[in-house]
């Protein structure tokens, strides 16, 4: 059993000391309580889980905390996507609830599976998800001082190898603020969020370049394929050069292989394999 979390790109993880000491105290107790979660549960229930944690810490991108877009509203993406059936489900630009990613996990085993914009919102409602308002002050106060300028790309994700062997990944995004109302992410994508019964692949970054590069099921198509998961990674954020891309990726291959590789030096992110490792 093994799992990654990621906490996406953030400029200050480079600068202040305080902030980056926050991610990564948060990162590693969601780690450990998602790896205890995981003796129990499967793997789409466990990348579910660590990703609805993420979601509930203001310190990160999605759910609670997310950026808001340039007329002021907050909308989320989500993914998740489990290798064993490899059945995708997601959510793009649903407002107004706590966990997108709960909600891309009620979709899971639904025909119509990747819902956007009211419509997803409806869905919630129809399943009892509550109204909740997903603005924290900091997200505000960074709106109305236009802070969303400077570069604060952030992204959620997990990938989770149970015991049974089955893989599964899931993302979470608020956007990277101030963009056109309803700009879509890569994280509701199968370029940003992939995984079958050889891998599983969640991405950060710039969404436009994880979705041109189609990072995520490009490496697990190559693991499938044969590469180790480390030459997969690598030949695949190599090929962003050729346009500039700024991506992260974090995964698991269904030998225990786990690998992340970036082209950020602050991607903050953590593992548990046989113990706790937290790494910015």
């Amino acid at each position: 059993m093994k799992l990654i979390i990621h906490g996406g790109f953030f400029s200050e993880s480079g600068t202040n000391q305080e902030i980056k000491k926050a991610k990564q105290e948060a990162l590693a107790t969601i780690a450990e309580a998602s790896y205890v979660f995981l003796k129990t549960h499967s793997a789409v229930q466990t990348a579910v889980f660590a990703v609805s944690l993420l979601e509930d810490s203001e310190l990160f991108n999605a759910g609670y905390g997310s950026q808001i877009q340039s007329d002021g509203k907050i909308r989320m993406s989500a993914a998740l996507m489990d290798g064993s059936t490899e059945r995708f489900s997601g959510v793009i630009n649903i407002e107004d609830v706590k966990n997108p990613v709960r909600i891309a996990e009620k979709l899971l085993p639904l025909q119509d599976r990747v819902l956007s914009g009211s419509g997803a919102k409806d869905f919630a409602r129809e399943h009892d998800f509550p109204y909740f308002n997903p603005q924290s002050p900091q997200r505000k106060h960074e709106y109305e001082q236009k802070l969303q300028n400077s570069v604060r790309l952030g992204t959620v994700g997990c990938v989770v190898l149970d015991e049974f062997n089955n893989l599964a990944a899931a993302t979470s995004t608020g956007g990277k603020g101030f963009e056109i109302p309803c700009r879509v992410s890569d994280s509701a994508t199968v370029a940003g969020n992939y995984a079958n019964r050889f891998a599983a692949v969640s991405c950060t970054g710039v969404g436009e370049d994880i979705m041109s590069g189609a990072v995520a099921a490009k490496i697990v198509t190559r693991a499938t394929d044969g590469f180790k998961l480390s030459d997969a990674c690598e030949k695949t954020l190599t090929e962003l050069s050729g346009f500039d891309g700024f991506a992260g990726v974090i995964g698991i291959k269904a030998n225990g292989e786990i690998y992340h590789a970036d082209t950020h030096p602050y991607m903050v992110w953590a593992s548990y394999d046989d113990g706790l490792e937290v790494f910015s």
